[in-house]
């Protein structure tokens, strides 16, 4: 037995020898250079995101030329990567950085609304976003970098035509809302819509990138000198671009005058928390008839002989009305007799409201159901009240929040069963755009609930059925003092442009108050104050191009990406064959 051990001590000697050896061989270090080649991709999506940041209001106007060069990183970043032989999961894994880090700089204020939800914004929408960035890399990998880049504007706009409509739905980094800050440069908005904005961005990249790339090629040892005619291609193409809009731009703002009669508004802003005050069960609970009476007496204490309408803002009573009854509530009664002391003055609030069905085959798809209650569906309500009688015509958000106040069907029906503690599925909503028809002549307004606001197609629905005045009630509190308020307020001087109609904005807790024709905003409320404001809005009645013929940009590139990936799947099979 001695030998063997000693064999085995003897071995296990010679194996710590070796492994020891092994280990105080150094590794050779890495270069600075190799260093830096290996985190350029990642500082490359870095600048990117940055740029994009920077260039979203609501930063300086100025800024948001960023964003006519924020893609360049990205675009030599995927040029990069694929000149290295990386596949296309690397190139994935660094064009999601980029985009995550955009979603998470810009709308990171979600999470004051609920943490994860803000949190599913963020990695979803861009996750989303990567479909045309990487539809965009194989196009360009299957049918050559000429197709491929032309592709890019055409998936992503396609993409942002599909986010407007699809249960998804999340528009708020389209990036024709961009320019909402420096919306003197985007008149011809009221041609286009923001995706015009959206196009626009891509073109000024990618000339950008197009002359930067050649700039660099042109300089490496073996490469032909660029021809004089080349350079001032390569310099001019890019700059007129940029400058050419921009003229266009400032010569329809220049000329434009505001259209209409005039009709004094008055937009209240009552600003009580959302989430202390105003709803049942909070710790700081206003009782709704207190909430109801601030509303009238600011109301009162604002009102003028020359007023016509006045705004209060969503939910402004939030107390589930019936609206089959609704006017044998002695909230709304209370309502009527305001109205009925100042003589042809209107109202438009925000409600919850409630209907009911008799069964279930008459029931909506989003109804819910109780056994003390039946069938019914819960709205988010604008409702109008034409005096001290008449009846309320109802107007219900039909642009719902993902998550928040839409599920979609599918997941509804999977968790219907489950007892969540509360009601399980979406709000209701309707198909059409109703405008409400005030007695004071061509005052007919476009009743935009909170988020519906965001979206530029929609809005002109409105505009065509009728409306001349655009009346935005929201409660932009749940954000709170945030760069969320004040985007959502921006995005709404692109809908003036586009519409050519004058804006009237309630909102709980700010920022409350009118935009004219050309976006400009004339007075504003302050943020988290009791006030409210007044102003004798203009009432167009005519239609601009995009009012009258509604969105062509999104749908052309929804057809040309539908035939570019049709012929890059035939090029693939074509290779293989």
């Amino acid at each position: 037995m001695r030998p063997v051990r000693l064999l085995k001590e003897k071995s296990l000697s010679s194996f710590k020898e070796t492994r020891s050896s092994a280990v105080v061989v150094d590794a050779p270090p890495i270069a600075p250079a190799s260093r830096l080649a290996y985190w350029t991709p990642s500082l490359l999506a870095l600048l990117s995101a940055g740029l994009l940041w920077l260039g979203w209001p609501v930063h300086p106007a100025l800024f948001a030329l960023l964003l006519l060069v924020a893609f360049v990183p990205y675009l030599r970043m995927e040029q990069l990567l694929v000149s290295r032989g990386a596949s296309g999961w690397k190139v994935f894994r660094y064009t999601y950085l980029m985009l995550v880090l955009w979603n998470a700089f810009t709308t990171w204020w979600v999470s004051y609304s609920t943490v994860g939800g803000g949190i599913a914004a963020v990695v979803l929408n861009a996750l989303l976003m990567c479909l045309p960035t990487m539809a965009f890399y194989h196009t360009k990998r299957l049918a050559g970098p000429t197709i491929g880049y032309l592709s890019l504007p055409v998936y992503w706009i396609a993409f942002e035509q599909l986010h407007l409509h699809w249960d998804l739905t999340w528009p708020w980094l389209t990036l024709g809302n961009g320019f909402a800050q420096a919306n003197q440069w985007v008149q011809w908005y009221e041609y286009t819509g923001f995706l015009g904005g959206s196009l626009w961005i891509w073109i000024v990249n990618l000339l950008v990138f197009n002359s930067l790339t050649k700039y660099l090629a042109a300089k490496q040892p073996s490469a032909p000198e660029l021809s004089r005619v080349q350079i001032m291609r390569l310099r001019w193409l890019p700059f007129l671009a940029i400058l050419l809009p921009v003229m266009l731009s400032k010569s329809i703002g220049a000329n434009y005058q505001e259209k209409g009669k005039t009709a004094e508004v008055l937009v209240i802003q009552p600003n009580i928390d959302p989430y202390q005050e105003k709803f049942e069960g909070k710790a700081n609970f206003i009782p709704y008839d207190e909430q109801l009476s601030r509303l009238i007496q600011i109301t009162e204490k604002n009102l003028t002989p020359q007023t016509k309408l006045v705004m209060w803002p969503e939910t402004a009573l939030d107390e589930p009305y019936w609206e089959n009854i609704f006017d044998s509530n002695s909230k709304v009664q209370r309502v009527r007799n305001f109205l009925q002391q100042h003589a042809g003055l209107e109202l438009i609030t925000g409600v919850t409201s409630l209907q009911s069905y008799p069964s279930k085959e008459t029931a909506s798809p989003t109804a819910r159901f109780r056994d003390d209650l039946g069938y019914y569906d819960v709205f988010n309500t604008a409702a109008f009240l034409p005096g001290p009688v008449g009846p309320p015509v109802f107007y219900h958000k039909s642009r719902l929040v993902p998550g928040v106040e839409k599920v979609p069907v599918a997941l509804t029906k999977l968790i219907a069963n489950i007892d969540l503690g509360g009601t399980v599925g979406s709000y209701g909503s309707q198909a059409e755009r109703t405008v409400f028809n005030t007695k004071t002549p061509d005052l007919r307004v476009a009743p935009v609930i909170c988020y519906e606001s965001v979206y530029s197609d929609f809005v002109a629905e409105y505009v065509r059925n009728g409306a001349t005045l655009i009346g935005i009630i929201t409660n932009d509190g749940w954000w709170s003092d945030s760069p969320g308020h004040l985007q959502h307020l921006q995005y709404a001087t692109l809908r003036a442009i586009e519409t050519r109609r004058d804006i009237a904005r309630s909102a709980n807790t700010g920022i409350s108050g009118f935009i004219d024709q050309t976006g400009h905003i004339i007075t504003q409320t302050g943020w988290w104050i009791q006030t409210a404001r007044r102003y004798p809005v203009h009432l167009n009645t005519e239609l601009t191009f995009y009012a009258r013929h509604g969105e062509l940009i999104g749908p052309a590139m929804q057809v040309l990406a539908v035939l570019l990936l049709a012929f890059t799947l035939v090029r693939r099979f074509v290779k293989v064959a």
